[in-house]
């Protein structure tokens, strides 16, 4: 397909509940904004408390929690985030400042996870505890590995000219379903981290049910913001 020409595909088209003229609608849009601006407010929450349980620098274990925190629940975030028309914190119109944006939080947030993921281990062999026994664990590698595989994917995007025109779509169909499936993975990661007895140690109580809820509901709105954008689109009849 030549550059600049869009197929039937690109035409405005609706997504879940806007077709019935929800768009518009007042309320509809302060919903959405107001819920955008929660889920960054909560992904910075959470990371900060994380923060401070950890007192990051008292072990070699204390600086895991904190970079995972910061990666998956910060950086993870707010690189999906800024794409959303509501509730952007980055006033970045241009749609190559945010892919730039994007990026800087993508590698930030494998930089992050390579080197909690290396505290971890460094601390389990101070300690000669066993790897990866725990569902925590387990959940955690298969993040990190499918990150890793949503930043490839990303790659081809970023350098176009190493795949066809023609393609291009699906590939980034491809980031953005493996990106999504990533966000979940690490939202249940975060979950489980709350049942292991360094969080249970600090966090007891309704508090901790609170914390246990909290990151479901920046996962809800990412779900949402890519499953708009990607999901088979829906063309506009007057």
């Amino acid at each position: 397909m030549p550059l600049g020409m869009r197929s039937s595909s690109d035409v405005e088209y609706s997504a879940v509940g806007e077709g019935l003229g929800m768009r518009d609608f007042w309320l509809y849009v302060w919903l959405r904004r107001m819920s955008v601006v929660a889920a960054h407010t909560i992904s910075l929450g959470l990371f900060i408390i994380i923060a401070i349980l950890s007192r990051p620098g008292t072990s070699l274990f204390s600086w895991h929690p904190f970079c995972m925190s910061l990666g998956f629940c910060l950086c993870m975030t707010e690189g999906i985030l800024l794409f959303s028309a509501e509730g952007n914190p980055f006033c970045f119109k241009s749609r190559k400042w945010k892919v730039n944006l994007h990026w800087f939080f993508q590698a930030l947030l494998l930089v992050c996870g390579a080197t909690g993921f290396s505290f971890m281990v460094a601390s389990k062999n101070i300690k000669e505890h066993s790897h990866f026994t725990s569902w925590h664990s387990l959940l955690g590698v298969t993040t990190m590995a499918a990150t890793v595989l949503q930043a490839m994917f990303g790659v081809l995007l970023l350098f176009p000219n190493l795949i066809s025109t023609y393609s291009f779509p699906r590939w980034r169909l491809y980031h953005a379903t493996c990106g999504l499936v990533a966000y979940l993975l690490a939202t249940v990661t975060v979950m489980s981290a709350m049942f292991t007895d360094w969080f249970q140690a600090s966090v007891t109580g309704v508090i901790w049910y609170i914390f246990l809820l909290l990151p479901l509901f920046p996962a809800s709105v990412v779900m949402n913001q890519i499953t708009s954008a990607f999901l088979p689109k829906k063309k506009i009849t007057s």
